[in-house]
């Protein structure tokens, strides 16, 4: 893995910080506990400052020591994740709380995190049979709506790095798993302005995604529901719903942006 941490801080940055936060990235993508060693290995920080720095961490809640002496991230940072996303979200709620009156379906948001999509708004649909995605959740960009959404707001050469990066795993057996038919893909929904994943990352689920553009950041609106339930008819009656919620929730998301500058 390669090394997160510079000799020098950032600009106007606390060392000691950077370097914890450092450690909490290097947790957060190992995706299992890790031992002293192996974060010196991924970080290039001394075992010394590793122990201290691991020592507040936990006697703050942010990363936990399990029995066999790894470590992995502790539940302070849930708690603070979860009051992220709402922050972040609710000023979305409403447009959300929109595209569910007019479709009477599921509506998402998701940014745009690193290599993947991160949902952090959600309102349910109307039907009793509905789709339920817990804000916070990460998922891939390949297969998913608001996945192919984002990456169409990327040029091409932006694209290919992430996918070389992620792969292009099949979810299911409709999964895009070729670079040349996603670009492809792309290009389609850059013209019609919406995106579809047609059970590509889960079977019989079926999602119609829109950018939200002009937003300050890489954002997505999102509708999904059973396949048997979203028709293609329904997808053409939703996709100018969703396109027009989305052009007005990049003017939101800029003036909420100015409010709190």
């Amino acid at each position: 893995m390669a090394r997160v941490t510079s000799d020098t801080p950032a600009l106007g940055g606390v060392q000691a910080v950077e370097r914890a936060l450092d450690l909490l990235d290097v947790l957060a993508r190992a995706g299992t506990p890790q031992g002293l060693t192996q974060l010196a290995a991924s970080s290039g920080l001394p075992l010394p400052t590793i122990h201290r720095l691991m020592r507040t961490l936990t006697q703050r809640g942010y990363v936990r020591r399990e029995a066999s002496r790894r470590y992995t991230l502790g539940p302070q940072l849930v708690r603070l994740g979860e009051a992220a996303n709402r922050a972040f979200g609710a000023w979305a709620l409403p447009s959300l709380r929109k595209v569910v009156e007019l479709t009477e379906e599921t509506a998402n948001l998701a940014i745009m995190d690193g290599d993947a999509a991160v949902y952090v708004a959600h309102v349910p649909g109307a039907h009793s049979m509905r789709m339920f995605t817990e804000p916070g959740r990460r998922v891939m960009l390949h297969c998913t709506g608001v996945g192919k959404a984002l990456l169409a707001q990327l040029p091409t050469a932006s694209v290919r790095p992430i996918l070389s990066r992620t792969g292009m795993p099949a979810m299911t057996a409709q999964t895009i798993t070729d670079v040349d038919d996603l670009l492809a893909q792309l290009v389609r929904i850059r013209h019609d302005g919406y995106a579809l994943d047609n059970g590509e990352q889960e079977v019989g689920v079926r999602c119609i995604a829109a950018p939200v553009l002009r937003a300050p950041a890489l954002m997505a609106l999102s509708v999904s529901g059973p396949q048997a339930r979203l028709t293609e008819a329904d997808l053409q009656r939703i996709a100018p719903i969703l396109t027009s919620v989305a052009a007005q929730l990049g003017i939101v998301a800029n003036e909420h942006q100015d409010d709190t500058a």
